[in-house]
This record gives structure tokens, sequence and C-alpha cells, in this order.
């Protein structure tokens, strides 16, 4: 179960350019750094289609092994506390100079944090998606956790993070997905006394991350899909997403 919370400032369509193949019942086919799984309607709440899926694992003891450049679709954070996923532009960072979605550092449990690397969800920064997100909180029920959007202003080296806060909440019963885009591809950022809404890579800012504050939630189930979110306006960051991605069940 995702819930919306508020959150006031820290402190601190279709995929352009992806090949997609469809897969059919049990296989999976790799396209470049992309997996895609054919996916039944089952009353999950996620759309039907491809999609790369990443998994956030709430793990007691830290990891101590290099984990860059190991492939996996898992990131590891603390069961308990802060952890930090940095986000890097795929195809245009030197960072992750490969299109796509891919894990380039699946250890968020030591002081460097993870880093994944994904596309630009909104060249024309018009609040409109080339791509939406959609997570799920899986695993012993009573497990939360929450997820924060942020960046770094270059002109005063000042962290901004977003007014609003993916709350991911672990209940009894069957686990629904979401549509998150507005949480983990923009900040609502609070900017001299005015909320504007940037999205992930905004050439104005650097440094983009997600915080990630776990209550014992064990796993976190994002995926990624080619279809398009409009996410709300700044004057109303707590507003409705609305998208074409035709999941239903729910």
């Amino acid at each position: 179960m995702v819930r919306e919370q508020g959150r006031r400032p820290s402190p601190a369509a279709t995929m352009k350019g992806v090949p997609v193949r469809r897969v059919a019942l049990w296989l999976c086919v790799l396209t470049g750094v992309f997996a895609f799984a054919a996916t039944a309607l089952s009353g999950n709440g996620a759309p039907s289609g491809a999609h790369y899926n990443l998994n956030i694992i709430g793990v007691d003891n830290p990891k101590t092994a290099d984990m860059t450049d190991t492939s996996g679709k898992t990131i590891f954070v603390s069961l308990q506390g802060k952890s930090t996923i940095f986000l890097c532009e795929s195809g245009a960072d030197t960072r992750c100079e490969d299109p796509g979605f891919y894990v380039v550092d699946r250890n968020a449990t030591d002081a460097d944090g993870a880093l994944f690397a994904l596309p630009n969800p909104d060249p024309d920064g018009d609040g409109t998606t080339v791509y939406s997100v959609f997570a799920r909180a899986l695993g012993t029920p009573g497990g939360g956790a929450s997820m924060n959007t942020c960046m770094t202003d270059p002109t005063t080296n000042e962290p901004i993070c977003s007014v609003i806060t993916l709350e991911l909440k672990r209940d009894k019963g069957k686990s629904q997905f979401d549509n998150v885009s507005k949480y983990l591809l923009y900040v609502y950022a609070n900017i001299d006394g005015s909320i504007v809404r940037v999205p992930l890579f905004d050439k104005r800012f650097q440094d983009f991350l997600w915080s990630y504050t776990n209550t014992g939630l064990k796993l976190a189930q994002l995926r990624f899909y080619e279809c398009a979110s409009t996410v709300p306006d700044p004057t109303d960051p707590n507003g409705p997403t609305t998208d074409v991605c035709g999941r239903t069940g729910n």
C-alpha cells in the first residue's frame, strides 16, 4: 500500500528511443540493459505490458562486498534508518553512459550510497512523463519506508528536497501497485517561498537522489513502464496523477 503524505522542505506516452520486445508467458527477454516482463492483469494494480523491475531490499547488516557493475536489479538499503540512492541520467552522464534503466552500484548501506541509472523522465519539463513508475510494499506486514526525491542547487550548494514524500506501508493482505511518478521523478521544491516542479536531471540543478528512510520494510518493488503520466501542477503537489498506462483490477 502506498500512502501519500505532505512534507516540509528538507534542508538537506512512450519511452523514447527504447527498444521493446513483448514476452510470452514465462519467457523474459533481455534487450540491452532493459529486462521486460509481460504481465497479466492480476488485480495488483499494475499495468499490463513491458516493464523494468527494481527491488529495494532492506537488510539488517551493512553490505561489505563491492557491488558496482554487478548487473543486478536490486538495491540494498538499511532495514532501519536512512540510506541514499543516487540517480544518474543514463546515456548522458559519465557514470552511466549506456541508455536505459540499470543499477550501477547496488549497495546503499555504505557511506557512498547506491547509484541507479534511468532516462530523463520529462525532457520537455511540462509535467507529462515519457515513462511512469509504480511502487508497492512487500514482505512481512507491519514494515514501512519513505522515499523523498532531492537535488542540489549549484549556485548555493544547498540540498533541496521535495515537499511531498512517498510513504510505503506493508499492510496485511494483497499488496497493490500505485503510480508514484510525481514522488520519484520530480522534486516539488520550495524556492523563495514558491513551489516549483523540477523533473529529474533538470539542468538548473545537480546531484539528484532518493533519500530512503526505512522502518522495517524488507522489500519495496518499483516498476518502470513505457507509458505517460501527467503529474500535478506545482500549485497543488498533493493532487492526483493521471496516466494512460491502462491498468485495471485495482
